[in-house]
C-alpha cells in the first residue's frame, strides 16, 4: 500500500473528499485503480466512507454537519433560513433538518443529518451581502437569513417579531436586489 497517498491527504489540510478530488490529488486517471485504492484504504481504516463517492480522513462524527452538507451538494451554497433563525432565537419550531441555500432544490440525508436545500436564483445566490465565512463554512447573517426566508415565503410569520429590525432587513433586501 502506497502510504504517500494518505500523506498527501493529511498534508492537504482538508478532511472531506469526493472521489474526483482523490483522483486529482493522487494523480489516478484509471477509475478501476482509483476505486480499488479507495476500497483498500476504507478497509484498512485510513479513509472513512461518508456516503457513496464521499470520504473523510477523520471520523465522521467529528465533521461539522454544516460543512458536511455544503460539501455534499458539491456546488456553491450557504447555511440560511431555519438553521440560522433557530440559532438566533427568532424561530421556536423544532426543525429536524439543516437548511442550505444553493442553485438546486433537494432533500437528502447523510450519516443521520437531514438537509433541505432551497433553490435560489443565481443573481441573488452569488450576492455575498450578509454572508459570513467562518472556518470554511458560509453562513447567512441573521438579517440575510430573514431576507432569504422572505424571498422564499413573503408571508412568513416570525415567532419573535419584536427582535427584528425591519429597516435593516429592508437595507439588506435592497443590497441583494430582492426588492
Amino acid at each position: 500500500m502506497d502510504k504517500s497517498k494518505i500523506q498527501k491527504l493529511l498534508h492537504d489540510g482538508k478532511s472531506v473528499y469526493h472521489t474526483q478530488d482523490l483522483a486529482v490529488i493522487w494523480g489516478i486517471s484509471n477509475s478501476n485503480t482509483l476505486y480499488t485504492t479507495i476500497k483498500r484504504y476504507v478497509q484498512k481504516g485510513l479513509l472513512n466512507k461518508i456516503h457513496k463517492g464521499f470520504y473523510s480522513t477523520i471520523p465522521v462524527k467529528d465533521i461539522n454537519p454544516f460543512y458536511l452538507g455544503l460539501l455534499a451538494i458539491h456546488r456553491y451554497g450557504y447555511i440560511s433560513t431555519e438553521s440560522v433563525l433557530i440559532d438566533e432565537g427568532l424561530m421556536f419550531q423544532d426543525v429536524k433538518y439543516i437548511t442550505i441555500v444553493s442553485s438546486v432544490s433537494r432533500r437528502f440525508n447523510i450519516v443521520g443529518y437531514d438537509f433541505l436545500v432551497r433553490k435560489m436564483k443565481d443573481d441573488f445566490l452569488y450576492n455575498n451581502s450578509g454572508i459570513i465565512v467562518k472556518d470554511g463554512i458560509s453562513i447567512a447573517s441573521t438579517n440575510r437569513a430573514i431576507a432569504d426566508m422572505l424571498y422564499f415565503n413573503p408571508k412568513y410569520h416570525f415567532d419573535c417579531n419584536k427582535k427584528i429590525n425591519w429597516s435593516e432587513i429592508d437595507k439588506i433586501k435592497k443590497k441583494i436586489n430582492y426588492v
